[in-house]
C-alpha cells in the first residue's frame, strides 16, 4: 500500500503538480496518435510547454507587482493580519490528510476522463495547480464538517466530487466561451467559472445598448487609449499613485516600512515601474497564450479522435484574455472598487477583516470581465468585476468563519476563491449527510 501511495504521490507532484509537464505529455500523446513526423512531435511538444511556461512567467510578473500593490492598500485601510488560533493549519493538515488529497486528485482525473468518454460532457480538465488547491480546500471543508470522517470516506467522496466538478464546470460556461472565442476548440477549466457565469448573466442588463470594451470610441487626441497595454499601464499607475499618496499622508510605521522598499528611488518612480511591470506581465501572458493554443488545440484533436471522441481541453483562464484584453482590465477595476467597499462594510458591521487577495481578484475578475463584456459590453465587464469582489469577499467571510474555520482557514485566505466559496456550503452539507 505504501508503494502504491508513493507512486501516486510522485505522479501528483511531478505530473499534476507541474502543469507544464502535464500539458507537454498531452500534446505529445495527441501528436503521436495523429501519426505526425518526429520533427513535428518534438517541435509541437516543446512549443506547447514553452507557451505554457511563458504564460506562467507572465503570471509571475503580474503576481510580483500585485505583491507590492496589495500591502499599499492594506495599509491604506488599516487592515491587519488575522489571528488564527485553534486550527489544524496547512502544514499539519497536509501531514494528516495529504494522502487522501493525493489519491483524490488522481482518482478524480480518472473519473473525469471516464465521464468525458461515456457522457455528452466532453471536457478534460487540465489546469493542474487548480486541481490541487481545489481538492485541498474541499478536503478542509469536509473535515471541518465532520472531524470524525475516516480516511476512506474522505478519499472516496473527494474523488467523486472532484471528478464531477472537473467534468461539469467547463460544460456550464462553454456556451459563453464559444461566443468569446468564436469556436468550440477549447473550454475554461478554472475556479472563476461561477463569477464568469454570473458576469455573463448580469451583463445582459446592459444588452440593449451594448458597446464592447474593445470597440469603445475615443477622440483622435486620445487614440493611444485604444491600446490595451496603455490603458492597463495608466489604470495601474493611477491606483499605485493614489495609494502611495495616502500612505505618505498617514505616516504610520507600517506605511513607512512600505515606502522604504524603494530604497533611494522615489516611491512614485518605483510604483510607476511596478505598474509597467504589471502591464508587461499581461503582454507576456497573451504571447504565451497564442503559442500555447497554437500547439495544444491541434494536438488535442488527436486525443479526441482516438481516445475521447469530441473531447475539448479545459484550460486556465488566461486563454480567454486575448479575446478582450480591455474587458480584463475593466473587470479588475470593478473588482478593486468592490473590494474596497466590502472590506470597509464587512469590517465595520461584522468585525471580520476581509483580506482581498489581488491575485485572486485580478484573474477571477479579469475572466468575469470577459464574460460580462460578451453580453453587456464594457458596462457588463465592470459589473462582472464588482460581482467577483462580492462573491470573494462574502465567500471568504462565510468560509473562514463557518465552513473551514477549524481546519485550514489560513489557506482559504489566499488560495480560496470563487468556485470554492460558492460550493463550500454544498460540500459541507453533503459531508454531514453522507458520512458518519
Amino acid at each position: 500500500m505504501s508503494e502504491f501511495l508513493g507512486v501516486l504521490r510522485w505522479i501528483t507532484v511531478n505530473i499534476f503538480g507541474e502543469a507544464s509537464i502535464l500539458i507537454g505529455l498531452i500534446v505529445l500523446l495527441g501528436l503521436v496518435l495523429q501519426g505526425k513526423p518526429l520533427a513535428d512531435i518534438v517541435s509541437g511538444t516543446l512549443k506547447g510547454i514553452l507557451g505554457f511556461l511563458i504564460i506562467g512567467a507572465g503570471a509571475g510578473i503580474i503576481v510580483s507587482a500585485l505583491l507590492i500593490f496589495q500591502p499599499i492598500w492594506t495599509e491604506v485601510f488599516g487592515l491587519s493580519s488575522m489571528s488564527l488560533t485553534n486550527i489544524i493549519g496547512q502544514v499539519h493538515f497536509t501531514e494528516r490528510y495529504g494522502s487522501s488529497v493525493t489519491i483524490a486528485i488522481a482518482g478524480g482525473f480518472a473519473l473525469n476522463l471516464l465521464l468525458a468518454r461515456l457522457t455528452c460532457f466532453k471536457y478534460i480538465y487540465l489546469t493542474g495547480h487548480m486541481m490541487f488547491w481545489t481538492t485541498m480546500i474541499f478536503a478542509g471543508v469536509m473535515v471541518n464538517s465532520n472531524p470524525a470522517i475516516s480516511g476512506l470516506q474522505l478519499t472516496l467522496m473527494l474523488t467523486v466530487i472532484m471528478g464531477l466538478y472537473w467534468t461539469l464546470q467547463p460544460a456550464l460556461v462553454q456556451p459563453w466561451v464559444r461566443k468569446i472565442t468564436g469556436n468550440d476548440n477549447v473550454a475554461l477549466g478554472h475556479t472563476s467559472a461561477s463569477v464568469a457565469l454570473l458576469g455573463a448573466l448580469f451583463g445582459q442588463i446592459f444588452a440593449a445598448n451594448k458597446i464592447s470594451s474593445e470597440d469603445i470610441k475615443v477622440p483622435k487626441k486620445l487614440g493611444f487609449l485604444r491600446d490595451s497595454n496603455v490603458v492597463t499601464a495608466l489604470t495601474m499607475s493611477l491606483l499605485f499613485f493614489i495609494g502611495t499618496f495616502i500612505l505618505q499622508i498617514k505616516g504610520t510605521p507600517k506605511a513607512a516600512e512600505i515606502l522604504v522598499q524603494s530604497g533611494d528611488l522615489s516611491f512614485y518612480i518605483y510604483a510607476l515601474k511596478q505598474s509597467l511591470m504589471f502591464t508587461g506581465g499581461i503582454a507576456v501572458v497573451l504571447l504565451g497564450v497564442r503559442m500555447f493554443i497554437g500547439e495544444m488545440v491541434p494536438a488535442f484533436n488527436g486525443i479526441g479522435s482516438r481516445l475521447v471522441p469530441g473531447a475539448k481541453p479545459a484550460l486556465d483562464c488566461p486563454i480567454l484574455f486575448n479575446f478582450a484584453p480591455n474587458a480584463v482590465v475593466l473587470g479588475f477595476v470593478g473588482a478593486f472598487v468592490g473590494s474596497l467597499l466590502w472590506l470597509t462594510l464587512i469590517g465595520r458591521y461584522t468585525g471580520y477583516v476581509f483580506i482581498p487577495s489581488m491575485i485572486v481578484i485580478f484573474f477571477h475578475a479579469g475572466t468575469a470581465g470577459v464574460f460580462g463584456n460578451i453580453t453587456g459590453g464594457y458596462k457588463g465587464a465592470l459589473l462582472a468585476g464588482f460581482i467577483t469582489s462580492t462573491v470573494v469577499a462574502w465567500g471568504q467571510y462565510f468560509c473562514v468563519n463557518y465552513f473551514i474555520s477549524n481546519t485550514i482557514p489560513d489557506t482559504a485566505l489566499w488560495a480560496g476563491d470563487s468556485d470554492m466559496f460558492v460550493l463550500a456550503p454544498l460540500i459541507a452539507a453533503l459531508t454531514r449527510l453522507l458520512t458518519f
